[in-house]
């Protein structure tokens, strides 16, 4: 009956039918469910059957890829009640925004290793927060080796979709190439070809260029309001998800990744850039669908409070109505249920 009734909202609203289900990609884990970025989190979404699992990527003083959803750890881990690390705090100016706390490069991976995560949404998550100090920050290396293990298990691919986090800064005020370890992790995997189920996605236009030369599996340009690339302070989202922009966008990448509000107005219509970016021969990715009320639009809320679970399978279905080849998400399970799968 809702998926009915999303389709004849679709139709009312001028969207097209969407051709196939989209692509669900476990944002960070299943993240809604398990602290996010931990091995915890990854297994369960494979687990829930999603099609990707999402590490953001940050780099250790000793050249590691880890997985953290930003370079400072303080919000993901319990890095500021340990006091032999006091001494590590800092500030860093990162894309403009000056950050206070503890960051990943200045920690070598041993060190790395002694922290434990936490949830970093505890007011909304509660329940995972009493999972707090029972994981470790994982390498990629070892999310790697997690998927072939689930793989070997299920008989089923499947994919990874990692994101370089702050490559211009780490390059700029640490020496760091995160591209360079990324495109060798992935040749040692041997996960650089095109038939390989792997997205590499970034906020950043110089590191898709570099790697658009450098490996063969498709790359996503992220996408938000009100903000452009931090390697390239003249651009901005908005004019680059113009069909002009987008056309220039098709060099590089293969997809946009687009927060959901650059692609669906607020009374659910297609703002056009869906179109215009299958127009140009990309993909469509958007992020990211949560079930609590605090990160859903106003229609699709219920009764309750922040984290109260809202009507997240109403908006999957409006979004697959619309034309999205991926959806992002903390809740796979429910994405995937919502999709009838």
């Amino acid at each position: 009956m809702l998926k009915r009734l999303v389709a004849i909202i679709a139709l009312v609203l001028g969207l097209p039918v969407a051709a196939q289900d989209p692509l669900v990609i476990a944002h960070r884990g299943a993240s809604g469910e398990r602290p996010e970025h931990t091995l915890a989190a990854y297994e369960l979404a494979i687990d829930q059957g999603a099609d990707y699992i999402e590490p953001d990527l940050v780099v250790t003083k000793d050249l590691v890829l880890v997985a953290r959803h930003e370079n400072e750890l303080s919000d993901t881990t319990d890095v500021a009640s340990r006091e032999e690390f006091a001494d590590r705090q800092r500030s860093k100016t990162i894309d403009g925004q000056l950050v206070s706390g503890w960051f990943a490069e200045d920690f070598t991976l041993a060190e790395l290793r002694t922290l434990r995560a936490k949830e970093r949404l505890p007011g909304l998550r509660r329940a995972n927060a009493r999972f707090d100090g029972l994981y470790g920050v994982p390498t990629f290396a070892e999310i790697v080796q997690l998927v072939r293990a689930k793989e070997a298990e299920t008989g089923r691919t499947i994919g990874l979709y990692p994101e370089l986090k702050h490559p211009h800064f780490l390059l700029q005020e640490a020496g760091i190439d995160s591209v360079d370890l990324l495109v060798t992790a992935l040749r040692e995997a041997d996960l650089d070809d095109v038939d390989d189920a792997v997205f590499i996605q970034s906020f950043e236009v110089a590191p898709l260029r570099r790697l658009d030369r450098l490996v063969d599996v498709p790359l996503v340009l992220l996408v938000k309001p009100g903000a452009g690339p931090a390697d390239e302070p003249a651009l901005r989202y908005e004019d680059m998800v113009s069909p002009s922009g987008l056309a220039e966008v098709a060099g590089y990448a293969d997809a946009i990744g687009a927060d959901m509000r650059m692609l669906l107005a607020p009374d659910g219509s297609s703002t056009g850039v869906i179109e215009a970016a299958h127009e140009a021969g990309l993909q469509v990715h958007a992020w990211t669908l949560r079930k609590e009320n605090a990160f859903l639009p106003a229609p699709f809320r219920k009764d309750g409070g922040e984290g109260t679970a809202g009507n997240l399978p109403a908006l999957v279905l409006l979004a697959s109505a619309a034309g999205i080849d991926g959806l992002f998400t903390d809740d796979p399970a429910v994405v995937l249920s919502a999709l009838g799968r």
